[in-house]
């Protein structure tokens, strides 16, 4: 059934930048400092969040009436584990897919605390999505400092200076 659920999240074949209102990338963090009552929750606040309400008339009352959206758990500079591989929310039941995929496995965990690596594994990311967004945003979740990789503040000047918003959790 999980594999069934992962095929039906397989991003749609886009014609050159399917054009959407957002591409949001969720990076999660999963490193050894997160105790499973913390991942839990994050994980459970962004499936929650996605099937709200209130977020989904949002998405529906956009220009395109549609988001384009993907999650992945990082912790070290090498550490990232993609959840939920580009998709597109434009209806609840859309949402309630990428909400059960998030939730589908436990959560993925290693060593080390690399922002600056979740960073740019997420710039990288909309490179390949396939989709172009009116806006581009990162939310970032974290609870420790950068103790591996590059320096945080080059990585964040990089994505800002391509447009792309930093949400820092």
């Amino acid at each position: 059934a999980v594999v069934g659920a992962l095929v039906s999240l397989a991003p749609v074949p886009a014609a050159a930048q399917e054009a959407v209102d957002v591409e949001l990338v969720l990076a999660v963090d999963v490193s050894l400092s997160m105790s499973f009552d913390e991942l839990r929750i994050q994980r459970d606040g962004y499936a929650a969040a996605l099937t709200h309400r209130q977020v989904l008339d949002a998405i529906r009352d956009g220009v395109h009436g549609r988001i384009a959206v993907t999650y992945f758990e990082w912790a070290g500079d090498q550490s990232q584990y993609m959840v939920v591989p580009w998709t597109i929310i434009a209806t609840a039941e859309d949402a309630r897919k990428v909400a059960d995929a998030i939730s589908a496995n436990p959560p993925n965990s290693a060593r080390r605390t690399s922002i600056s690596g979740g960073l740019r594994y997420a710039h990288d990311l909309f490179a390949e999505s396939g989709f172009r967004g009116m806006k581009r945003v990162i939310d970032i979740s974290g609870d420790g400092p950068n103790n591996q990789g590059e320096w945080v503040d080059t990585v964040r000047d990089e994505v800002v200076a391509d447009g792309i918003v930093i949400n820092g959790l």
